[in-house]
């Protein structure tokens, strides 16, 4: 075959390709960095430089660490995928931007989808095995280990495409990373081919794209947060500008014209959908097509879009229903799409908002979010005024003497010790080029940053003015209690840019060793250290200006983004604050900033009490796509993602308040993608601590506060108190007198509650009960996370301290007579496979997943001691030590409860992942069928009363009759999670919250 294919690729050279003008080049010359990595290939456009390419990537690598590798302008014909490893970045420089050229009909990229780079990640559970490989990789490999959320840093910068004809599945590029990679300066001549860019990540800039079925064709991120674009074109693509779902897609300033469909979403998918400042020209059927309508993963929203010859907004896919246009030209200067809030206090309804007008022409293009840094040949390198960076040597004089004589200040890969705050002109430009192998270095026990003296930064930029930073990171160490890496109070044109705050998960020292925030020394806590620096990035005293892909997640710190004491305007893009102890972002008396794809996360041991927002003294601030997250191994319950106190006018749009997750990964049982959800999310996603009242909607995209603030709907249904004082209860069930039994899993306990004995501790073993289920004998099964794979075992609960039969998993039968148990909630959506189908290039929908993945029988079971229930052992993925320490994730313990029913019964349960709940027909090994819609809307859990109606627990409890529509509503006090019908006469539903345990009658009975 290997002569055939030679021959192919050498008639390739004999086909013309696209001819279009060179592009400018971002980097006219090459920065001076003796660690860079230089191409050294032929750049022709005729020889294959494929290997060439590889070499010097591989070159970058450093072992994970990553690093630069420079390509000069040139034409380089490749026949194959170029594997960008984990956290390299490739730059063109030269005079004419550098292009990537696949000829006509190069073998390989005619079926499917393949791509021209595929960008790769690490190895994230350190397994060994590559559990998903790339299928867009040319040649495939089962090696080619994908992108994915540990993927950091990955970049590729002033680099044109261009795919030849007869390249039908061709895509450039493949980034499905996580924070701190992008692509900008990028030019695709896709012609033929099927995408500029397949699978996105973090965020890009100043892309344009020419022809190609998409210019951009893509799933959610590796990691499921927001992906941002800014500054960039698409034109002429045949089928759509972009397509997608889930992405979080947040455009700004971005144009589309000349193609039938600007944005589409996928049929059976939502997004988060958020433009600003988007223009559509001639485009034939819709600037955005919706899918997925009436559920709440369906936010979209525009801020500002101007259209000429677009007749038609919006088209829903399902309804059919359409939001025209306003004649030739017209601003559509808000749309709104999805679940509404009139205020806080309140439940949403779905609706669409709009307001536009005709406009005689199309104002001018605005200037670009991303400001041009200045010519390379303007760039001092700090090595020229004696900066070694080494990570060892006191660097301080040498860079701030860099700062003092140069405008314009180069950064190379290195780590350069600093005693003393850097101190910036105002209009200093201080470039690096990799936030993970540029910083500057604080060292611990630095005696200017020691007492208990006010704020001290580590770098500074003067009052007002247009300063840029970009690209290094900055660490405070652990030990520099007065340490601040970032203040700004540069002005609202200043640039803060791809900037990493070392200090937290991931730090990566100068020795290529790493900083684990957990880890503790023979001399050395750093948990002591927690919570002890001020914010990281601190813009205050009439700061402003626009802040892009900035990740702040050093625990040491106070917070990772504080704003105080500012109207001068702000501007934030693709901000990432995590993993401190008590917030991620602070705003304080501010007024006039937008966060447009903001994200949180809080990690299970610093952040277990952490807010992701909170919001005080101000006003005029807008959040869009904003993503608060707690991890899965959350195991303490948060009141609150967002608290506000004595502030108005604040604007939230497109709100996502999650804490599930799926990962690839292999085990001792082979390789998969895996899907779990926490059970202890942000119970409420605001609190206004001033009108005492809150927001339980966890996922919503439109919510106004304004200066007066409205009273809560009134309460329909009545609750009562039974217990309080639980650190969070879950898995209850009850027995055949209605009495019900529940757990307390911090402790350890089984409780027992009845009207004639209250509460009572059943059992308080140390074996990590976690589900409840009871026989036909009355006997309890429990299912436990204790062991490697979980543990299920069986106790008399009217014996609390009799014998415990350890129940064992057997292969699956036929049990007649017996009831199967399955869990009341799941999380099914396919994280990190791609769900492209390559022969009709749809997306396998969620709910298509969803019904596959549940009506799968599990081939082994555990059956309680009388025979009479039946528990299909749900696959156990375990994170941390194989005996019962660690953590451990299954559909049967993420759940919040378990339900049941008799061979072909019925189950009413909630899917997470489509936020609707079904009921099922249970087959042999727990396998469901036969799905149905019971409810428009999902939640933690669902129960069924006598009549049929059904009761979803979702921030309130829900009621719906058996043809699903919404008859009543009951209101807790508390979020409820998990709902069971018990008591003598089977009508009273209990409702357990995390600390308290509640009670009403059925709807029926009121």
């Amino acid at each position: 075959m290997k002569p055939i294919l030679n021959v192919l690729a050498a008639a390739a050279l004999a086909v013309p390709l696209l001819a279009h003008a060179a592009s400018i080049s971002a980097y006219q010359t090459m920065p001076d960095d003796p660690r860079a990595v230089k191409v050294k290939a032929v750049g022709d456009g005729r020889a294959d430089d494929s290997a060439a390419i590889q070499e010097a990537l591989d070159a970058a690598s450093n072992k994970g660490e990553g690093g630069v590798v420079f390509l000069p302008s040139g034409r380089y014909r490749i026949t194959r995928s170029l594997l960008v490893p984990l956290a390299v970045r490739l730059y063109g420089v030269g005079p004419t931007r550098p292009e990537l050229v696949l000829g006509a009909k190069t073998p390989g990229f005619q079926k499917g989808v393949a791509n021209m780079v595929v960008f790769t990640g690490g190895d994230q559970y350190t397994v060994g095995k590559v559990p998903v490989p790339v299928k867009s990789a040319v040649p495939y490999s089962e090696n080619v280990r994908d992108a994915n959320s540990a993927t950091f840093y990955s970049a590729m910068s002033n680099v044109d495409f261009e795919i030849g004809d007869g390249n039908p599945a061709a895509a450039a590029v493949r980034l499905r990373t996580a924070q701190h990679s992008y692509l900008s300066h990028m030019d695709f001549h896709i012609g033929s081919g099927l995408a500029g860019v397949y699978m996105v990540g973090n965020e890009s800039f100043d892309l344009k794209f020419y022809g190609g079925r998409y210019g951009i064709l893509t799933e959610k991120t590796s990691p499921a947060w927001q992906y941002t674009l800014m500054d960039s074109t698409f034109e002429g693509q045949r089928d759509a500008a972009i397509r997608g779902h889930e992405a979080g897609l947040t455009l700004i300033n971005t144009t589309i014209r000349n193609t039938p469909v600007g944005i589409e979403i996928d049929r059976g998918y939502g997004d988060w959908l958020w433009g600003k400042d988007v223009r559509f020209e001639n485009v034939s059927k819709a600037a955005v097509v919706i899918s997925n309508e009436d559920n709440v993963y369906t936010q979209v929203g525009f801020d500002n879009a101007l259209a000429r010859n677009v007749p038609v907004f919006a088209r829903f896919r399902d309804s059919g229903k359409t939001v025209a246009g306003y004649g030739p030209s017209y601003q559509v200067s808000e749309f709104n799409y999805g679940l509404m809030l009139p205020g806080l206090g309140s439940v949403g309804k779905f609706a669409t908002s709009v307001k536009g007008a005709a406009l005689k022409a199309l104002p001018a293009a605005r200037a670009p979010v991303m400001r041009t840094l200045p010519s390379t040949k303007e760039w001092a390198s700090v090595r020229s005024f004696g900066a070694v960076g080494d990570g060892v040597t006191d660097d301080t004089a040498a860079v701030q003497k860099a700062i003092d004589s140069s405008r314009v200040v180069y950064l190379p890969q290195g780590f350069y010790m600093v005693q003393d705050t850097i101190r910036m002109k105002a209009d200093t430009v201080l470039v690096g080029l990799h936030p993970g192998v540029t910083q500057l270095v604080l060292p611990n026990g630095s005696a200017a940053y020691a007492g208990a003296d006010g704020p001290k930064a580590l770098l500074e930029s003067a009052k007002g003015g247009d300063a840029i930073v970009s690209g290094f990171g900055l660490a405070t160490g652990e030990v520099n209690p007065r340490a601040t890496a970032l203040l700004w109070r540069a002005g609202a044109d200043s640039l803060v840019d791809d900037i990493r705050i070392q200090g937290g998960h991931g730090t990566r020292l100068y020795d290529g060793k790493r900083r684990d925030p957990y880890q503790k020394t023979a001399n050395f806590d750093p948990i002591q250290h927690w919570d002890r620096q001020y914010p990281s990035i601190w813009v205050t005293d009439g700061g402003g200006g626009t802040f892009v892909a900035c990740w702040s997640p050093s625990t040491f710190a106070q917070a990772g983004f504080y704003v105080s004491n500012t109207r001068t305007p702000g501007r934030v893009y693709e901000l990432s604050a995590e993993h401190h102890v008590r917030a991620e972002i602070v705003l304080d008396n501010v007024e006039n900033w937008e966060f447009l794809a903001p994200q949180t996360e809080q990690e299970v041991r610093d952040g277990m009490d952490a807010v992701s927002l909170e919001i005080r003294n101000s006003r005029n601030i807008t959040f869009a796509n904003y993503h608060a997250y707690r991890v899965t191994r959350s195991i303490k319950p948060a009141v609150s993602a967002v608290k506000m106190s004595n502030s108005g006018n604040i604007r939230f749009r497109n709100v996502h308040v999650n804490a599930e997750s799926g990962f690839a990964t292999c085990d001792d049982n082979g390789c998969g993608t895996y899907l779990r959800a926490s059970k202890y999310p942000f119970e409420n996603t605001l609190q206004d601590l001033t009108s005492k009242q809150e927001v339980r909607e966890h996922e919503f995209a439109m919510l106004d506060i304004g200066t007066d603030v409205p009273r809560a709907a009134p309460v329909s249904g009545k609750v009562d108190k039974l217990e309080d004082g639980f650190y969070s209860i879950a898995g209850a069930t009850v027995d055949s007198k209605g009495q019900l039994y529940f757990v307390d899993r911090r402790f350890n306990r089984i409780y027992s509650w009845s009207k004639e004995r209250g509460l009572a501790v059943v059992r308080d073993a140390p074996l990590d009960p976690v589900n409840l289920a009871i026989d036909k004998s009355g006997a309890m099964m429990v299912v436990s996370s204790f062991g490697a794979e979980g543990t299920v075992y069986s106790f008399d609960p009217a014996q609390p301290a009799g014998p415990i039969t350890v129940i064992k998993p057997t292969p699956v039968k036929a049990h007649a007579g017996a009831r199967v148990v399955v869990p009341v909630n799941f999380w099914q959506n396919g994280e990190f496979r791609d769900q492209l189908n390559v022969d009709t290039y749809e997306f396998t929908t969620l709910a298509e997943m969803f019904a596959r993945d549940v009506a799968q029988p599990k081939q082994r079971e555990y059956v309680s001691p009388d025979g009479s229930l039946v528990l299909p052992a749900y696959r156990v993925f375990k994170q941390g030590p194989s005996d019962h320490l660690g953590y451990r994730f299954s559909d049967t313990l993420d759940t919040h409860g378990l339900v049941s029913a008799g061979a072909n019964g019925r189950v009413v349960f909630t899917n997470g992942s489509e936020n609707r709940t079904f009921s099922g027909v249970i087959g042999a090994g727990g396998g469901i069928t036969d799905l149905k819609l019971a409810a428009n809307r999902g939640g933690e859990s669902a129960a069924l009363d006598r009549n049929g109606n059904v009761y979803v627990a979702n921030g309130q409890v829900f009621v719906y009759a058996p043809d699903g529509k919404e008859i009543g509503r009951i209101d807790v006090p508390e979020r409820p999670l998990q709902l069971i019908f018990g008591g003598a006469d089977g009508r009273t539903l209990f409702i357990l919250t995390h600390h308290a345990l509640y009670a009403a009658g059925d709807i029926h009975a009121q």
